[in-house]
């Protein structure tokens, strides 16, 4: 990554008068396969970089990209953010990152595997082939394989401003992963199952492919259930998506613009005694794991709810001004054609003790949801108003018992946070900025039959 620095250095180097500037320069290089029946369907390896450059005059930003790292691109790149600079409505908030932001120690994190990017292509399809071949002699109810699929991303970045703020990270990603199909006709279930990791060595085909066909197959005979309040226990894979819109909730601009549920709510007790939510990009197995954030700035644990008390919000350096905070490190850009907003990298719930067996054991008579659909329409992260569609099991006795579908839950998300009974002691963590665990809730209304 030295020469990626050394760029974004010379173009900060760039600033005259009362300007300053910021580079954000990145390479990318990324393998996707697609398998079906044996064959592969779709192969693509690509490689891609690119500079987005801010421009800061008294106030004004000017922003612009390009998508290569050639010397022409690059000049005209910052040529335009001064363009646009000029044109721009002064915001006496906004900010690059100075060093008085960028206080703390920086985590010390590994997250590059040599062999996510020193493997053949050949081996990658194979192992796509064999999570299919996996999943299909995991159970012989299941009649096919709708997709499986192997991805990977190596990403090196690096920033550097004209207040003298400079970081440079890297990252590997891979994954696998497989969708089921069991039964026929009106009866077909699927199931998803994968396994990820930062190694082309972690990934396991037969945990992908058993768990693919264990979540089809146990949703055979599916009928609806009826219409009642019942506690609700959500399946790892459904609270990391719960955990992510709650997230989003806690950014500084959703706050700052007043799109959250949490608006003026700082200090209240939002959920129940005893629930702690933190993002915490430091802990090298979250798959949103940085040492730097995308401004520059040394990531940090962030407790954002404590023992069910609200305790702050995710902020970049402006809306960390804005809100007179300061930044919590928690810049996030969708990649170089972008600018920073604020988010989670790498949020969960702070585990409990309980397995998900002893879970389901105090659970009573409950409903597991595997699975939920329209969870974005479903959802409104100002109102909190929640109702999603959802396939699952009923629980009695600690036990799966009948599979159910066509099944609506519905609360809000202020209720559902407080009324959480168990948080499980299976923390996952799974690709994206959150992690996932088993969760149960008192109850929630459950429309059926």
């Amino acid at each position: 990554m030295p020469e990626l620095l050394e760029l974004a250095r010379r173009i900060a180097g760039q600033a005259n008068g009362d300007e300053q500037i910021e580079a954000y320069v990145s390479r990318t290089r990324e393998t996707d396969v697609k398998v079906h029946a044996g064959n592969v369907e779709s192969l693509v390896v690509a490689g891609r970089s690119g500079v987005g450059v801010r421009v800061l005059v008294e106030g004004r930003q000017g922003f612009a990209w390009g998508g290569s790292l050639d010397d022409d691109v690059v000049e005209e790149a910052v040529d335009e953010a001064r363009d646009n600079a000029a044109f721009a409505t002064p915001d006496e908030f906004q900010a690059i990152a100075s060093p008085d932001d960028c206080g703390g120690a920086v985590a010390p994190l590994d997250l590059w595997r040599d062999d996510t990017t020193t493997t053949s292509t050949d081996d990658k399809v194979a192992l796509a082939l064999s999570a299919e071949a996996a999943t299909l002699g995991a159970d012989e109810r299941v009649r096919a394989v709708e997709s499986a699929a192997y991805g990977d991303a190596a990403i090196e970045s690096a920033i550097a401003n004209s207040l003298g703020v400079h970081a440079a990270t890297r990252r590997t990603t891979c994954s696998v992963m497989s969708f089921a199909l069991a039964g026929d006709g009106v009866d077909t279930r699927t199931g998803y199952g994968f396994s990820a990791g930062r190694a082309f060595a972690d990934l396991d085909v037969e945990v992908a492919g058993r768990d693919a066909a264990d979540r089809a197959v146990r949703l055979l005979g599916a009928t609806q259930p009826r219409t009642r309040r019942l506690p609700i226990v959500f399946d790892p894979l459904v609270t990391r998506s719960l955990v992510a819109i709650i997230g989003a909730a806690l950014g500084g601009e959703a706050v700052m613009k007043g799109r959250s549920m949490f608006v003026g709510r700082d200090g209240e007790l939002v959920a129940a005694p005893g629930i702690t939510l933190v993002d915490d990009p430091t802990h090298a197995e979250a798959f949103g794991a940085a040492p730097y954030d995308s401004e520059g700035v040394p990531t940090r644990r962030v407790e954002l709810i404590l023992d069910g008390v609200l305790r702050g919000f995710l902020h970049n350096v402006t809306t960390g001004r804005r809100s007179g905070r300061g930044t919590t490190g928690s810049a996030v850009r969708g990649g170089y054609a972008s600018t920073p907003g604020a988010g989670a990298r790498a949020l969960a719930l702070v585990p409990g003790t309980a397995s998900p067996e002893e879970i389901l054991a105090g659970a009573g008579e409950a409903l597991y949801v595997q699975s939920v659909s329209g969870l974005h329409s479903g959802t409104n992260p100002v109102s909190g108003d929640f109702s999603v569609g959802v396939d699952g099991l009923m629980v009695r006795d600690g036990a799966f018992v009948e599979p159910v579908r066509e099944v609506t839950i519905a609360s809000t998300l202020p209720r559902m946070l407080q009324d959480v009974v168990q948080v499980g002691a299976d923390l996952t963590w799974l690709p994206g900025g959150a992690a996932g665990m088993t969760l149960l809730l008192g109850e929630m209304a459950v429309s059926g039959s």
